[in-house]
């Protein structure tokens, strides 16, 4: 008899649910950054239904990433998210505007889970002693990246974080830009740090024609950390939107060589 592992029953499908990454927790070893930026632009990159935080705010996270699928084997990536502050009825959250992750399986099943807008890249994440520092690096151009120093404890801590992302799928059809409402999402990272400090340093943002991070300028640092412990992923859909709230910005998902933007 043959095995075909091209298809499963669907007690299988429901045990293997059961270790989906997506969903695990995760030992995380991080550099946090926040800056201020300039309002106008804050507020331009943001599809409706979200609206601007209170404080035009980027928040910048670049992390190692180890989750225990099984006894036997860690699954370890380098991941960066780089999103500007939002809210939506009233609760506050990161909006994503780049993800980069260095494996494959982390990019597929992040935009196909929640809608997150991931991309493959290279990144190093490095402490040695007190020294911190990341680099993101995609077609030869790294356009993120913070070097720092290790200036002082703060207490462990634990709270939830949230992300607004928007699941989508571009038509097949010439002319239709969907094949369905896109829909809104809120995600929820549950972090626990047992190692907080922190860091002397400074963030830069390269200028790369398919990732223009430097279009959302560093006008103020607000604070930067390093921070080791767990991560668990959730979310759910909170709406369907129209197609044109989100054309206008679908593009940041993918390499847009166009140049094309709008006037802050």
């Amino acid at each position: 008899m043959a095995r075909i592992r091209y298809a499963k029953t669907l007690a299988q499908v429901a045990k293997a649910a059961e270790g989906n990454p997506e969903f695990l927790q995760s030992r995380v070893r991080s550099i946090r950054v926040v800056y201020e930026t300039d309002a106008g632009i804050a507020a331009a990159v943001l599809p409706k239904p979200l609206e601007p935080a209170a404080r035009p705010e980027v928040g910048v996270t670049f992390s190692h990433v180890a989750m225990q699928i099984r006894p036997d084997f860690t699954f370890e990536i380098g991941s960066t998210v780089f999103g500007v502050r939002a809210r939506y009825e009233g609760v506050e959250g990161l909006y994503p505007l780049t993800m980069p992750m260095t494996a494959e399986a982390a990019v597929v099943a992040g935009r196909e889970t929640y809608g997150e807008p991931k991309k493959l890249a290279e990144i190093k994440f490095t402490r040695e002693g007190d020294d911190v520092s990341a680099q993101v690096t995609r077609h030869g151009m790294t356009y993120l990246s913070v070097r720092g120093r290790l200036a002082g404890a703060l207490p462990p801590r634990e709270f939830t974080e949230h992300a607004y992302c928007f699941k989508a799928l571009p038509s097949c059809e010439k002319g239709r830009a969907f094949d369905g409402d896109p829909l809104l999402v809120r995600l929820e990272w549950h972090h626990t740090h047992d190692v907080v400090a922190k860091v002397d340093g400074e963030l830069v943002l390269g200028d790369s024609m398919v990732d223009p991070v430097s279009d959302v300028p560093i006008r103020r640092l607000i604070r930067m950390e390093y921070e080791e412990g767990t991560t668990r992923s959730g979310g759910k859909v909170l709406r369907s939107v129209p197609g044109e709230w989100l054309l206008p910005f679908l593009h940041q998902r993918f390499d847009d060589i166009s140049g094309d933007g709008v006037d802050v």
